[in-house]
């Protein structure tokens, strides 16, 4: 983060955290392991709730979800695409009790992160503290995002021709096989379905355009170093507002700081030998969910 970044954030966040003047007396710089247990959650959630509003917005109106979809379209040649969806395991210390509650089939006790990205690696809808054992799927439909689809309350634009002589194609959102098929949500073709000439085609766009979301995780791992051990707070709530703080953070970096996200960060494509030369994926403490 740059000087002039900090700078500003400060700005943003200092009027919720500040507190009355105090005088310490006695070792300034130390301080414990049970206030820093306060002081963390407590400014992550004065992060949160200082940029939720400008660096983490999903879109309100149709104007705004066409301007996802064409960025798709320039940038992954997948037209009518409204945002990758995926979710990942974050590692946590289990609250005290709470036996196997949070214990995933990976063998390790976590939370869920389900999220939206747009073709720009940014999260325009981020969703976590459910259980780590829940699949994508069961995850996915626990969420407000999924019951605003459902209702049809999400303002989708109707069917629209990517090109001028194609047919008209609905508005989705993508992911992966974890998650069911519906008109407004595509995966790709099982691999035993891929005789067909166009349904690979189909499958390496998908893909291509899928990968967007495992990339801004990946990039919010190697960012973030709180991600690469397990995440240790008294509550579940504070894990999840210290993972919604990293997400704002890298929305507001990403706007911020052009060298935030480098070559090497995302996929890129061999057109001549039609290959993915693949870039940053979570691993470790953002591990993938199950499919199914």
């Amino acid at each position: 983060m740059s000087e002039e970044s900090y700078n500003q954030l400060l700005c943003l966040v200092t009027p919720l955290i500040q507190k009355q003047d105090t005088v310490i007396l006695q070792y300034p710089t130390l301080i414990s392991k049970q206030t820093l247990g306060r002081i963390i959650p407590e400014t992550c959630r004065a992060i949160y709730g200082a940029l939720k509003n400008e660096y983490m917005k999903f879109p309100g109106n149709i104007e705004e979800m066409k301007m996802i979809a064409k960025q798709f379209q320039n940038k992954w040649q997948f037209p009518n695409c409204l945002g990758s969806v995926d979710g990942k395991h974050v590692k946590i210390v289990p609250p005290p009790g709470a036996g196997s509650h949070f214990f995933n089939y990976k063998g390790f006790h976590s939370i869920v992160l389900m999220a939206i990205v747009d073709a720009d690696y940014q999260f325009i809808y981020v969703d976590v503290g459910i259980i780590g054992r829940v699949s994508d799927g069961g995850v996915l439909k626990t969420t407000e995002f999924y019951k605003r689809l459902n209702e049809g309350a999400l303002n989708i634009p109707p069917p629209e021709k990517p090109t001028q002589d194609s047919d008209p194609l609905p508005f989705v959102y993508i992911g992966d096989e974890a998650f069911a098929l519906r008109p407004d949500f595509l995966k790709p073709y099982p691999q035993r379905e891929l005789s067909d000439h166009d349904k690979r085609i189909y499958n390496y766009r998908v893909c291509r355009a899928r990968r967007i979301v495992e990339n801004a995780f990946g990039i919010l791992a190697a960012r973030f170093q709180i991600f690469h051990s397990a995440i240790n707070f008294q509550s579940v709530e504070d894990v999840s507002f210290v993972v919604l703080a990293c997400c704002t953070l890298h929305n507001y970096l990403c706007k911020s700081r052009r060298d935030y996200i480098t070559p090497g960060d995302s996929d890129t494509e061999n057109h001549i030998t039609g290959t993915i030369q693949e870039g940053l994926s979570p691993g470790g403490i953002l591990e993938p969910i199950s499919h199914i």
